[in-house]
């Protein structure tokens, strides 16, 4: 069936970011922006929302899968548009740019319907957000991985510090500071992907999950499974470390993390170390201490929990309030591309607590309110329990 498209917009512009197809009972969103690599404007968060909204209703849809033209899957939200939108006009609309997007993630993490993602290419922030949510989580061997936000004076929202606080150990703390690169053998082996499918099979795998009839979960798996596999992990992957990433990880400052991490390196030969150390070094030192937080909170707390949590510290960021992290790391890296951004204050050691504490509070704005999630306990799947 030919593809529909999904958002608003005029025609030709924004109306065919996200491509629908139906087929039998089985809906195909498809993320339609290739040569900007998929990233996700205000208009296709929007599309989605609707479809999401529209297709849970409807008796006759039973399965949704979704996937990205090109190859990128995701590779997050569209944060330049973002801040440009925020320079012309107001924090205000950066922060309902955001709050559309949580609403879309709690969405997926909630749904009764089962969603399949199929993950080729690039997956980064946002691109995370509307996938690792749902049910099912397809990696394949072209799959690169990746939370930045550390990079860019953000922090990884999204409900990441809900998934990623549940990886083995504190492996989700390194995912999250350090920026790591996933492959897709690595996503399967820390819980972030559900199954792994040879690239070259997924159109098979696509044709076959069409023909499903059904929104029991089994038999969406069963279907998975006929075309999945057990990659192995290559000898250099980061967890093949998961015994340092523990010792270093799990201290209680970013710090004592970094400060564990040198004592490695002063012992061991290891580039993997050295790059994270160089990594975490160059990131913003108000991030940093804001994710690690963020993970330890999301330990403990539901996925609607870190989402509103991570509101907070999103609005706080787009709004400047105690940093200009946010826009000189969006500048350094994704506007003027000279990747050396000026941090203030430049080291861990001048971002104190008591500010740290700050990035969690209400705002006090009569502009702005907490984002407040609808209550789909009655029809939506809770998602509550480890990935």
């Amino acid at each position: 069936m030919a593809s529909l498209p999904a958002t608003g917009g005029a025609a030709g512009g924004d109306s065919d970011q996200v491509l629908v197809e139906a087929h039998g009972s089985t809906r195909t969103l498809i993320l339609n922006r290739p040569n900007q690599l998929n990233v996700l404007s205000s208009a296709m968060i929007k599309g989605l929302l609707r479809c999401f909204i529209v297709f849970e209703k409807d008796d006759r849809v039973k399965l949704l899968i979704m996937k990205g033209k090109g190859r990128a899957f995701c590779a997050g939200g569209d944060v330049t548009e973002c801040v440009r939108s925020i320079h012309n006009e107001s924090w205000k609309w950066g922060a309902d740019f955001f709050r559309d997007l949580y609403l879309l993630n709690y969405m997926s993490a909630t749904y009764i319907k089962p969603q399949v993602s199929l993950l080729t290419g690039i997956v980064m922030g946002g691109g995370a957000g509307v996938s690792l949510h749902g049910r099912f989580r397809v990696a394949t061997d072209n799959t690169v991985f990746a939370m930045p936000e550390t990079a860019l004076g953000s922090l990884p929202g999204v409900g990441a510090t809900y998934f990623l606080s549940r990886l083995p150990g504190f492996y989700g703390e390194y995912v999250a500071l350090a920026g790591a690169r996933l492959d897709g053998a690595e996503m399967l082996a820390c819980g972030l992907a559900t199954h792994f499918v040879q690239s070259n099979r997924l159109l098979l795998l696509e044709e076959s999950l069409k023909k499903v009839d059904t929104s029991n979960t089994f038999a969406v798996c069963s279907t998975i499974d006929q075309f999945a596999q057990q990659p192995s992990l290559k000898e250099n992957s980061s967890l093949n470390r998961l015994e340092i990433i523990n010792k270093c990880f799990s201290k209680s400052t970013v710090e004592e993390i970094i400060s564990t991490l040198e004592q490695v390196a002063s012992n061991l030969a290891d580039e993997w170390v050295a790059r994270t150390i160089q990594y975490l070094k160059k990131a913003s030192p108000t991030s940093l201490k804001i994710t690690l937080r963020s993970i330890r909170e999301g330990r403990t707390q539901t996925v609607g929990e870190c989402l509103h949590r991570e509101y907070r510290v999103i609005c706080h960021l787009i709004r400047g309030d105690f940093s200009r992290d946010f826009y000189e790391g969006c500048r350094a890296i994704l506007l003027d591309k000279d990747r050396r951004p000026k941090w203030m204050p430049p080291n861990l050691e001048q971002v104190h607590e008591e500010v740290v504490e700050e990035y969690f509070s209400r705002i006090d704005d009569p502009q702005w309110e907490d984002l407040n999630l609808p209550d789909r306990r009655s029809h939506g799947r809770i998602i509550e329990s480890k990935i």
